[in-house]
């Protein structure tokens, strides 16, 4: 009888602790619902706006006001207008889809050896593939002329053995040196897609087609090519994008006559202090960027899925 009146009257303390801790956890749970889930979105959202919106909504402001004042879409009719604006927009087009197509291709090569011929050290370079894409657009043009540029290596060979004044390797300072150097920096974004989706690729399917006497190139094309489609348009959408918006390498390799957007931009802004026209080209270019970024997304889903399905 005693010992069990102090388990008795331990029960209501226990009792009550518990009913404190469920009246806390309860209020707890009132104090969530009280407060929305977006509102935790707030603090996020406010500072990108802060960081990123704001200055992109002072850029479109400003280019809709021309040097005179006021608000006025002159500023677009200008530069749309000029010959300047043309020339840029066209040879950032074709450098954009020149490099796109060449990093593809040479992608798509790469990406296969490494993935299905065995050599020693193919593990190493898939994965100095993914420190390449660490390094800056600069360190690659930089590269290059120290091999190709006027006093590179590539011109001291050639004057040492024909005792020329002058070597023959010019190209660096031409469009094909920006699209040259573009290939070169880029293509390791297409190659990462491409080798992500061949180490998924099933085996058996490439063995059977061996066996039933299908050549390399047959099997490529029926069998790797179809499964390859997604990255490809993935790698190639991205590396479209960035070639959009490149600025170092064109600055770096000092190519006359080649004026890119971002390299107009420059030029309006810095060279020539005309901030409406300049804003008015990084619109376009923002515009262009955005557009592409949205068909890069697209092309991105089908694989996501895949990934999530496969999980």
């Amino acid at each position: 009888m005693d010992s069990a009146e102090p388990e008795r009257g331990r029960s209501p303390r226990g009792a009550s602790r518990g009913g404190a801790g469920l009246g806390g956890r309860g209020s707890r749970e009132q104090s969530r619902r009280q407060f929305p889930r977006w509102i935790w979105a707030l603090p996020p959202v406010a500072f990108l706006a802060l960081v990123f919106l704001y200055p992109l909504a002072l850029v479109v402001q400003q280019s809709f006001t021309p040097d005179e004042g006021g608000t006025s879409v002159e500023p677009y009719a200008e530069v749309f207008a000029s010959e300047a604006f043309r020339d840029a927009l066209a040879t950032t087009v074709w450098l954009a889809v020149g490099a796109t197509v060449g990093c593809l291709v040479l992608g798509f090569v790469l990406a296969l050896v490494i993935a299905f011929v065995p050599f020693p050290g193919g593990k190493a370079v898939a994965k100095f593939i993914d420190v390449f894409l660490s390094f800056p657009s600069f360190l690659i043009t930089l590269a290059l002329l120290f091999i190709y540029g006027t006093v590179g290596m590539a011109n001291g060979v050639w004057t040492d053995l024909t005792g020329a004044n002058e070597g023959p390797f010019h190209f660096l300072t031409t469009p094909w040196g920006v699209l040259l150097a573009e290939i070169t920096y880029f293509t390791p974004f297409v190659m990462r897609p491409l080798l992500a989706a061949f180490s998924q690729l099933d085996t058996a399917q490439l063995e059977v087609a061996s066996s039933l006497g299908a050549r390399p190139a047959r099997i490529i094309r029926k069998v790797i090519l179809p499964e390859a489609l997604p990255a490809l348009a993935a790698g190639g959408s991205l590396v479209l994008v960035m070639c959009l918006n490149e600025f170092g390498i064109v600055l770096f390799t000092g190519a006359k006559g080649v004026t890119t957007l971002p390299m107009l931009v420059y030029g309006k802004a810095i060279l020539e202090s005309d901030y409406p026209a300049a804003c008015v080209v990084a619109v376009v270019n923002i515009a262009i960027s955005v557009g592409l970024y949205t068909v890069y997304k697209a092309m991105t889903r089908p694989s996501e899925g895949r990934r999530r399905a496969g999980a």
